[in-house]
């Protein structure tokens, strides 16, 4: 799409997706329960004048967890003397701890407490208070050391666009009271201007967002979303960035979306991190080095969640179609094969490849932004070239970067490397819902060469669950949506379950014996509603590395209240 020179266009689809933006003549050529609403509790608080962007908690660890707000300055001090609270009852009568902080111009008021000294697997309430002012009371649980818990209950969710419709599928997750954790996949904001990519809710600033203030003002805006808040009050998230929280297409040198008039890329990027990490309940990694935010996480010895970056640390730039593609499909040959060519960087690949072989979790699961299964729009063994891709920005644009994490995973005896079993790849980014087996060779049926069996799953060395956006469009005409997919399915085997049409979340059910994961739909983004509907579950049994058809999970039984 041609670029004007000061005003940049209005966009139907990011570039990234073109898949979605081409699926209507692709798919040309070939061819609900409510639940009931929360009765004070997750519903929406009255606006605190002195906490207009409510509180949220995140990056929980066995013995501490970053609580934070932000305070609405008042009577143009540049500081503020700000009182915080943790009790282990909403009602705040076992106050477990007390403390006191500033709120500072230098850091657009925001607040970050990293809580310590909190007892394991316990769920605590949480407030702030400013001039004798309190805030909303705030909920949040600690990670389980060991063996003492049965399940991981959480939600998983990405690409929560404020201008493209509203954040229905956050209230449903913040009325469910017996999740652990709510993990975001990333873009969390957008970073376009007013009706460049959405244009139900107005966009703060108007502009594209390339400034410190800029960034700052989007990020305020999605906290005052009410749906939001709630989530972000009744549960601790887990948050990795994407693209969008600095520019689309974002690789270490730069993005699709960034113009040299818009300054330089170090300068846009360190102004995005920095409100990133003013306005997000994020644990920083490395002062001295902001790009860095892989992190893992221990639920116990049942779960380690490795959470990996894959923008701004160590990706090469992308690549285009290397078969004369106007859709920009390519195949498998030329730079694409260049070993050299990263997504995540050789140091951040040598610390997940060491996270793999050194865990004694059951599960090993990965929170990530693009796909990792291959998806194709022909399909071919990988003897006769692989077939045709569409995706250059997801692992499909990295074959010998993915093919390094097979390696992992298919062990090497002769250097005393055991196979790595159990791992569960969540991912992001593509604005719709996929199951896969993952197999580097999925179109090849012979499995003594390496191949895929359709029919049993042998083959797969690994499974991956994709979840739709928050409210970022898919292929939203259903029509269009199942002829893409009818076009999708024969060349791509591995891939148990698709759907291109629907907004939600995806809720993640892990025990000893298998994890489960559900997909869950709201009826519409275009106006607030509280209809949700569960749509499928699939599940890998310990062991298997494959996926089979699974039942809706049960609620965990007498969950700590929801925050009042």
């Amino acid at each position: 799409m041609g670029r004007p020179s000061i005003i940049k266009p209005v966009r139907v689809g990011s570039s990234r997706r073109a898949f979605f933006k081409n699926s209507g003549s692709a798919a040309a050529a070939l061819v609900a329960a409510p639940l009931l609403p929360l009765a004070g509790t997750a519903a929406a608080v009255a606006i605190n004048s002195n906490f207009q962007h409510g509180v949220a908690s995140g990056d929980p660890l066995s013995d501490r967890v970053i609580l934070w707000t932000r305070v609405t300055p008042t009577n143009g001090r540049s500081s503020q003397v700000v009182d915080f609270f943790i009790a282990k009852d909403p009602a705040f009568s076992q106050i477990v701890k007390t403390g006191r902080t500033k709120a500072i111009f230098e850091r657009d008021f925001t607040v970050k407490i990293d809580a310590t000294g909190l007892s394991p697997n316990t769920t605590y309430y949480y407030r702030f208070s400013v001039d004798g002012v309190s805030s909303p009371i705030g909920r949040t649980k600690t990670l389980p050391v060991g063996g003492v818990v049965s399940n991981l209950r959480m939600a998983v969710v990405s690409c929560s666009n404020h201008a493209y419709g509203y954040f229905n599928a956050y209230r449903r997750i913040a009325e469910r009271a017996d999740l652990d954790m709510v993990v975001h996949l990333g873009d969390y904001i957008y970073e376009y201007g007013n009706n460049q990519y959405g244009e139900v809710r107005a966009t703060e600033p108007a502009h594209e967002i390339v400034t410190l203030a800029d960034y700052r003002m989007r990020h305020a805006q999605y906290k005052r979303d009410p749906d939001s808040q709630a989530m972000h009050r009744q549960h601790p998230l887990v948050a990795i960035w994407d693209d969008h929280e600095t520019a689309n297409n974002a690789f270490v040198d730069g993005a699709e979306n960034h113009q040299a008039n818009e300054g330089t890329w170090p300068a846009r990027v360190g102004a995005a991190l920095q409100a990133y990490y003013e306005w997000m309940p994020v644990r920083v990694v490395d002062p001295t080095k902001p790009r860095n935010n892989a992190r893992s996480y221990a639920f116990g010895n049942l779960v380690d969640l490795i959470m990996l970056e894959q923008r701004l640390t160590g990706r090469s730039a992308q690549l285009g179609t290397n078969i004369g593609n106007a859709d920009g499909y390519f195949i498998q040959q030329g730079a694409y094969l260049d070993p050299a060519r990263q997504l995540l960087g050789a140091e951040q690949e040598s610390w997940l490849f060491n996270k793999l072989r050194g865990s004694t979790a059951k599960w090993k699961v990965l929170g990530q932004g693009v796909m990792f299964a291959q998806v194709k729009v022909q399909g071919a063994p990988n003897s006769l070239g692989g077939g045709v891709f569409f995706n250059s920005d997801a692992w499909d644009g990295y074959q010998p970067a993915r093919n390094r994490v097979y390696d992992v995973l298919k062990g090497d005896a002769n250097k005393g490397q055991a196979p790595v079993n159990n791992v569960v790849i969540l991912t992001g980014d593509i604005h719709s819902s996929w199951a896969a087996d993952l197999s580097q060779d999925p179109n090849n049926a012979n499995l003594a060469t390496g191949g895929y069996d359709k029919a049993s799953g042998q083959g797969s060395r690994a499974v991956e669950f994709v979840g739709t956006s928050i409210s970022s469009p898919g292929v939203d005409n259903p029509q269009v949506a199942a002829g893409t997919i009818a076009q999708l399915t024969p060349a791509n085997p591995h891939l148990k379950y698709i759907n291109l049409d629907k907004r939600g979340y995806m809720l993640i059910d892990a025990d000893a014996n298998r994890c489960v994961c559900e997909w869950w739909y709201v009826d519409t983004v275009a106006s607030p509603s509280n209809i949700q509907t569960f749509a499928t579950a699939f599940q890998v049994v310990d062991g298997s590395n494959r996926l089979s058809p699974a039942a809706q999970t049960p609620n965990r039984a007498n969950p700590a209240a929801l925050a009042p």
